[in-house]
């Protein structure tokens, strides 16, 4: 039951993070401070950000097996966002999706070998 307390927090961060960054991006895409391209831009890297501080987060709680634990959340969340994409909105699978894919769990394992590296157990 903790773990899975550790993944909710984990996966609610990204999400959080996700859909809070969008929006800030959207909100300065109307008012016209950017232009598309810096949006388009900024639409890859929100999810890869929001990724790495997710397995920083996981990491950090677990406090062993880094790279597993940023495995498992990264499999986990692309699993949701693959049948969203794939059932829902009808998109297909390409070899850029599957790059972005692998980019994003890279993102996330080695944020959460960087948050096991930052574990400090309680010392008693």
């Amino acid at each position: 039951m903790n773990y899975l307390k550790k993944l909710g927090i984990s996966m609610s961060l990204i999400v959080i993070l996700i859909l809070g960054l969008t929006f800030i991006a959207t909100l300065f895409n109307y008012i016209g401070l950017f232009n598309n391209t810096f949006i388009n831009i900024i639409k890859i890297i929100i999810p890869i950000i929001s990724m790495f501080i997710g397995g920083f987060t996981i990491g950090k709680r677990h406090g062993k097996n880094g790279w597993l634990e940023g495995l498992k959340v990264s499999v986990f969340f692309l699993t949701i966002l693959t049948l969203f994409n794939y059932l829902g909105l009808n998109f297909n699978l390409t070899i850029k999706s599957i790059i972005y894919y692998m980019i994003l769990v890279f993102s996330t394992i080695l944020g959460s070998i960087i948050g096991v590296n930052k574990f400090k157990p309680n010392e008693k």
